[in-house]
C-alpha cells in the first residue's frame, strides 16, 4: 500500500525560492513531485539527491542535494507521511 506523502513548505523557504536560480527552483518542485508521488522513502533511496540526516544544531533534519552548491533542507514528520521543508541554501564549504 503506497501512503500518500505530503509535503509543506514554510513562509521562508517560499521566499527564498523565489531567489534561487530557476534551474535550481525546477529541481526543487522536481523534488516535491517525486516525494508526493512515489513517497519519501523512495526518494531517499536515489542516489541523485545525495540524501542524508543532518548533525549537531541541525539534528533531526536532512538534506538533499539539488546541486553541488544548493541543499534542500527538511525534516519529516508523522513516520515519513508528512514533509516540511525548511529552506534552500548555498551550501557554505
Amino acid at each position: 500500500m503506497n501512503v500518500l506523502t505530503k509535503v509543506s513548505r514554510s513562509r521562508n523557504f517560499e521566499k527564498q525560492l523565489k531567489k534561487v536560480p530557476e534551474f535550481i527552483r525546477k529541481k526543487v518542485i522536481f523534488w516535491i513531485f517525486l516525494v508526493e508521488s512515489k513517497g519519501s522513502a523512495e526518494v531517499m533511496k536515489s542516489p541523485g539527491f545525495h540524501d542524508e540526516p543532518l548533525k549537531g544544531l541541525r539534528h533531526g533534519q536532512r538534506s538533499a542535494r539539488m546541486n553541488k552548491a544548493y541543499r534542500l533542507i527538511y525534516r519529516v514528520i508523522e513516520d515519513r507521511v508528512h514533509i516540511e521543508i525548511l529552506e534552500i541554501n548555498k551550501h557554505e564549504y
